[in-house]
């Protein structure tokens, strides 16, 4: 047990997991104290112990699944095995007598397809969840067509034993056997509550088909080759340029409690970095009453102002989705700033500041961005220089030492002008300059990158392909 245990740690710091010695030593002590054979309290006592943010349970129920696929209650039907499942069939057949003559006697696999949906359809009527694991099990192992060594991924064989199954079909013929049952037309409500069960139950099968064949494809692989498979990255680790629709909408879920806690890290950094120089003078003055022993050092607390910010985005193709959620970031701890201005561009710039003003849903303030911001110029190919030099032309004079610019882009030019200067001159003014580029570093200076041209008048270029490197770089805002 402590092997697999140690394993399945690995196996979630390998996903991404935060697991310190401690949170794994509090997991070996709360495994103690309860009962291994129930898999659910087993695996809820491991996940109270390892995981500290609900945007990693996905990632750690994966993990669950396949390290512990061949260990639980569905493997434990009865000392008989497959024996117990057989007399769990002969039983069912009384209630299958109705409308087709006396049942027949034999195993599972000599079932008729029509037979086995027939089944499946009183199981799912009954609720009966053992009987479910069951079929899943059968289902699996007459449609999938599972080979060993076969390297097949399970979405596949989920196709095809789904497909053979005819699901989409099942939940009518369900609700046409309630009607029956109760001799009559259900009414609104009870429609739909007996739907709503229906559907949970058809979900419920369809999970356990996939249980069944994730527990073939580790008893065929081995736990840890099925989890390298089936690992995926944790939201904050998502690439915008390559993000799913759904892992855009986890990125979402996992920003607002992000924005909270970079918000309290950096009013704390402000406040334990106000204590100053000794101050002598104040340091004698208060010693006078007590005559100087001991002394109580009296430190020089400077005030230092909030800085403004500027954020000039590029907005155009995949680098769009960078750009969002930087100005949503910005946008959602602007409270750590004396002001905060946005600029968007593609070939043409444009300011989208008021469109934040006075908004409670920043998704709303970035979709009229995305659709009533003036950024195309010629052709709506992105054209840095150009950009940039209608910037300083506008906006210049309002950069002052407070000012801290923040670019977004990948800088590639299409082979225009890049008009560095313009950069140069805003280092001169600014408080700060810093870029922060979608791209994997390697694709640097590579084909119409020019972001090395850039980054020469700026106080760093640093690379933000996910949500954990931008909160890396918004912690270094001052």
């Amino acid at each position: 047990m402590l092997d697999l245990l140690a394993g399945f740690v690995t196996e979630l710091r390998n996903a991404g997991l935060p697991v310190s010695l401690t949170e794994n030593l509090d997991a070996m002590e709360a495994v103690q104290f309860i009962p291994i054979e129930d898999r659910d309290a087993f695996k809820y006592a491991l996940a109270a112990t390892l995981v500290k943010n609900n945007s990693h349970w996905r990632a750690f129920e994966t993990v669950f699944e396949v390290y512990f696929s061949l260990r639980g209650p569905e493997y434990k039907i009865g000392e008989g095995g497959e024996d117990d499942i057989d007399e769990m069939w002969r039983e069912m057949q009384e209630q299958m007598q109705q409308g087709e003559g006396k049942g027949r006697g034999g195993a599972m696999e000599s079932l008729t397809p029509e037979e086995l949906a027939h089944m499946l359809m009183m199981a799912l009527m009954n609720g009966d969840q053992a009987m479910m694991r069951a079929l899943a099990k059968q289902s699996v192992q007459r449609f999938a067509g599972m080979e060993p060594g076969r390297p097949v991924g399970g979405t596949y064989y989920l196709y095809r034993t789904l497909r053979n199954l005819d699901l989409d079909g099942m939940l009518e013929k369900l609700m046409e056997a309630s009607r029956q049952q109760v001799e009559g037309d259900l009414t609104a409500l009870e429609e739909r509550l007996e739907k709503d069960e229906y559907n949970d139950r058809i979900e419920q099968f369809k999970r356990e088909i996939e249980a069944e064949i994730r527990r073939r494809l580790v008893a065929d692989r081995g736990a840890e080759a099925m989890a390298k498979t089936l690992r995926k990255p944790l939201p904050e680790d998502v690439e915008f340029m390559h993000a799913s629709r759904d892992e855009m909408a986890n990125l979402k879920k996992a920003l607002y409690p992000l924005t909270r806690k970079l918000a309290a890290r950096l009013t704390r950094k402000r406040r334990h970095g106000r204590k100053g120089p000794l101050d002598f003078r104040n340091t004698v003055r208060h010693s006078l009453s007590y005559g100087g022993v001991p002394a109580e050092p009296k430190f020089k607390y400077p005030r230092p102002s909030k800085p403004e910010l500027m954020v000039v985005a590029d907005i155009s193709g995949s680098v769009a989705a960078f750009a969002r959620f930087t100005l949503m970031l910005v946008y959602a701890i602007q409270g750590q700033f004396s002001k905060v201005r946005s600029f968007v561009f593609i070939d043409g710039i444009d300011e989208v500041t008021d469109y934040f003003r006075g908004v409670e849903d920043i998704t709303e303030a970035i979709h009229r961005v995305n659709t009533e911001a003036d950024v195309v110029w010629v052709d709506g190919h992105s054209d840095y220089g150009h950009a940039f030099e209608v910037f300083w032309e506008r906006h210049g004079k309002d950069i002052s030492s407070k000012t801290t610019v923040l670019l977004l882009g990948d800088a590639r030019n299409n082979y225009h002008a890049s008009q560095a200067w313009v950069i140069k001159e805003i280092r001169a003014k600014a408080r700060h300059v810093y870029w922060l580029n979608p791209e994997p570093k390697s694709y640097w200076n590579t084909g119409d990158s020019i972001v090395g041209d850039y980054g020469t008048h700026t106080d760093g270029v640093y690379e933000c392909r996910n949500l954990r490197q931008l909160e890396g770089f918004v912690e270094k805002l001052e």
